[in-house]
């Protein structure tokens, strides 16, 4: 049993967002843990952002189509962990 813990690191969020969020609604039942980082004030808002996902227990087929389909949007760098 493997514990996997992603990055995704959205290098243009305003041109990747939506597609990434509709897949993280997709996968959404294999992710336990999602905590989203950026910059913002109310000046301004980052142009870039960080996704860091924690999936259940038993996940690794699901979390591979998942990285799959990410790999399809433009300017996200993908890093994992798995213990």
């Amino acid at each position: 049993m493997a514990k996997i813990i992603m990055g995704i690191k959205l290098q243009e969020r305003a041109q990747s967002a939506v597609e990434v969020q509709a897949l993280l609604t997709k996968y959404g039942c294999e992710i336990s843990t999602r905590i989203g980082l950026h910059v913002a004030s109310s000046e301004s808002c980052s142009t870039q952002g960080l996704i860091v996902l924690e999936f259940i227990d038993d996940a690794e087929d699901r979390v591979a189509e998942f990285e799959k389909e990410l790999l399809g949007v433009d300017n996200l760098v993908i890093q994992k962990m798995i213990f």
